[in-house]
């Protein structure tokens, strides 16, 4: 049995109360009052000071955690190997690898050179045996001095190994200024490209960089080509996307041979090939655009000729994959893998003699080689029930094995190598678990909640068996995570934070709700526009199963989820209140409707695929007005306990929506609190030591919640 401690806070403070100042919103005949608009104003010193304040309550309602937190961070710590060395990647002459070093809080990329050409087993590299012929290329922890926030955007090597660019954001903004550097010198080259979108890369020839850059609602719409040694005012514009719906991106087919431009909306997507030898030629279409019609393309050479295989759902829900030549994409296609309704495919990736495909069966992604002579998938095959496994680092054309990555819920992270020939799968390296962690101490399962309109839903589950057994051995405090939204799934992984709340004798789950990819597209489709609450009651049945089944009670539950699993958790906050006993709600999109209302917002027209037109359709307005967290918080409710997380450069989902939900919530007595990283974005706070300090505090909170904290 888990015996339950829990600690006294002490007397609260006042809550930060916000100014009422309502503003009218008007749309469909519908009028919406809403008083805490103001708090969208940035910049206003009045803002600013209310965010603090909240900050400051926060810590004050948190202090009596703080032994807690500190010793939660401690675990993290001391569970990870601080000094180590990942394996090493091949690319052309080189071994590329990174390093992280104790007391530092990112990494440093580094490359060796090979032995020989024939040399495709990595070398097993030790921290404290120097490396020969080691190069530094990139010590983040040099670059981000004198910022309070560091991240990359993009990081890639020439070809012929000799330059290197890199994309550095200090706000947390997501715009990234690339830079470039002379690896044989060390020498930073007059190249400078601010306010670039992620995913700079060179050209096959290393002549040239090709970016995008976002316009002002965070789109990346345009396509450039930087020649280096010129001027960034002289860069070519290679493509622009004036339709607001669509992303836009570009990079080189894994064979150099053409540069890709690819455009996307949620549901519509459209490709354009240059020659990779003619980058200031004119783009050719792959296949034109068609609404609803989602496909993409790689390129390989089967018997001399230049193929495209094309992943599409032309009259395909699960996708199906074609052939067809490169030179008359619209010409004749072959069918290579046939849709099959419940087998959902993914994604390909090509290589000189064969490819893999990724394809999702029974909940779980698998991966398959796949033959170009015959079209037949051998699929790889692993022993744990649940798992995750994916193409991990290969960049080489023509390579006798693949790098491939595979963890689960007790299995940490591991390094395989596959050796194409014989199917052998060589283990290069396991993430270590210091502290003597042991995967037989922990188990995990998959069980069935019923929703109610007759739908199986999935639930993940590990917990630590020295606690019992949950459901047989009685309730237990569980943590239950969702998203559901996106076609997203979350797939089995390890989690070295996640120990602390399991060797609590806590359970973890995961509800893969409706509107994830877990169970194939259908399942995304259930779970989006005019079906989005499915998405909700999913979650609530879910947890309902676990109340019901004995693994857990409402007063020992708690939820959490991030983003658009924010929204989820600001929905299942007002449709089902009495199941859990605190709701974590990480940069929540709870003020949907207003954001999704707002065309010069950032992301907000794209956003229309995924949760409909509220501005144009009076139908989706008055659906997500009836679950919008922000316009659905109800009087006369015993809400549990929240804690809301944002950051104050969150460019996807703005600071302001937890703030406003927060604010609301405290109005009908909640016991509602926010956390505002003010120099972070969507990811929360850069460094490795600062991620863990943020989760501990989390962590701690929930343990709190679920009075499992540790006697003081």
């Amino acid at each position: 049995m888990v015996t339950v401690t829990t600690q006294t806070p002490p007397a609260s403070p006042a809550p930060p109360v916000a100014d009422r100042r309502p503003v009218d919103r008007t749309h469909h005949g519908d009028t919406f009052s809403d008083p805490y608009e103001w708090l969208r104003a940035k910049d206003d010193p009045e803002v600013i000071a209310h965010l603090e304040a909240e900050n400051a309550y926060t810590d004050a309602r948190t202090a009596h955690l703080a032994g807690l937190r500190e010793r939660i961070f401690q675990e993290i710590k001391g569970r990870t190997l601080e000094t180590d060395l990942s394996v090493p990647t091949r690319r052309g002459s080189w071994w590329y690898y990174g390093r992280t070093v104790e007391g530092s809080q990112y990494g440093i990329q580094c490359r060796a050179p090979l032995a020989s050409p024939e040399d495709w087993t990595p070398p097993v590299l030790s921290a404290d045996v120097p490396v020969p012929g080691e190069q530094v290329l990139l010590d983040a922890n040099v670059e981000a001095e004198g910022h309070d926030f560091f991240s990359l955007g993009s990081f890639e090597v020439s070809n012929d190994g000799r330059t290197l660019l890199y994309g550095v954001d200090t706000e947390g903004d997501e715009r990234y200024t690339v830079r470039v550097r002379d690896l044989e010198t060390g020498t930073a080259l007059q190249d400078e490209i601010p306010g670039t979108f992620a995913g700079a890369t060179f050209s096959p020839d290393g002549r040239f960089i090709v970016y995008t850059t976002v316009d002002d609602a965070w789109r990346p719409d345009t396509v450039w080509l930087h020649e280096l040694g010129t001027p960034v005012a002289d860069d070519t514009r290679l493509f622009h996307e004036p339709d607001e719906r669509y992303w836009v991106g570009a990079g080189f087919t894994h064979s150099d041979r053409y540069l890709m431009i690819e455009l996307g909306s949620s549901v519509t997507s459209e490709e354009w090939l240059l020659d990779a030898d003619d980058l200031r030629g004119t783009p050719r279409v792959v296949w034109p655009r068609r609404e609803g019609v989602e496909y993409s393309s790689e390129h390989a050479v089967v018997d001399g000729e230049d193929v495209l295989y094309i992943l599409h759902n032309d009259g395909a829900l699960d996708f199906e994959l074609v052939r067809v030549a490169a030179s008359d994409p619209a010409g004749d296609r072959e069918t290579v893998i046939a849709h099959e309704s419940g087998r959902r495919l993914l994604g390909l990736s090509t290589f000189r003699d064969w490819a893999v495909t990724a394809y999702r069966r029974e909940g779980l992604e698998r991966l398959g080689m796949l033959d170009y002579a015959t079209g037949a998938v051998r699929e790889i095959a692993f022993d744990e029930p649940l798992y995750s496994a994916g193409l991990s680092g290969n960049p080489e054309w023509a390579p006798p094995m693949l790098r491939l990555g595979y963890g689960s819920y007790v299995t940490p992270g591991t390094v395989y190598d596959y050796v194409v020939a014989t199917g052998e799968l060589l283990l290069r390296k396991r993430q270590p678990v210091l502290g003597g962690y042991d995967a037989s101490d922990y188990a995990q399962e998959r069980v069935w909640a019923t929703a109610a309109d007759g739908t199986r839903v999935p639930v993940s589950l590990v917990w630590k068996r020295s606690f019992g057994a949950p459901a047989t051995d009685g309730p237990r405090p569980l943590h239950l995570y969702g998203y559901g939204s996106y076609e997203h799934s979350i797939d089995p992984g390890f989690s070295v934070a996640r120990l602390s709340l399991l060797d609590r004798g806590v359970v973890f789950a995961v509800a893969h709700v409706r509107g994830g990819g877990e169970m194939g597209r259908q399942w995304y489709e259930e779970g989006k526009l005019l079906h989005k609450r499915n998405t909700f009651t999913d979650f609530v049945d879910a947890a309902r199963h676990l109340v019901d089944a004995g693994y857990t009670s409402p007063d020992r539950m708690v939820a959490e989820g991030g983003s658009a699993g924010g929204l989820l958790m600001g929905a299942v906050a007002n449709l089902a209140p009495e199941l859990f006993a605190g709701i974590l709600a990480g940069v929540p999109f709870v003020d949907a409707l207003t954001t999704i209302l707002d065309p010069s917002l950032p992301l907000t027209v794209i956003e229309w695929d995924e949760w409909g037109d509220p501005l144009h359709d009076p139908d989706v307005y008055a659906y997500m007005k009836s679950y919008s967290p922000y316009e659905n918080v109800r009087e006369g409710v015993a809400y549990p306990r929240i804690l809301a997380v944002t950051s104050l450069n969150d460019t996807r989902v703005l600071y302001v929506e937890p703030a406003k939900w927060v604010a609301r919530l405290r109005e009908v007595g909640a016991d509602a609190m926010l956390k505002c990283e003010m120099v972070a974005g969507h990811g929360g706070v850069s460094g490795r030591y600062n991620s863990w300090k943020e989760r501990a505090f989390e962590l701690a909170w929930l343990l709190d919640v679920l009075g499992s904290a540790d006697p003081e």
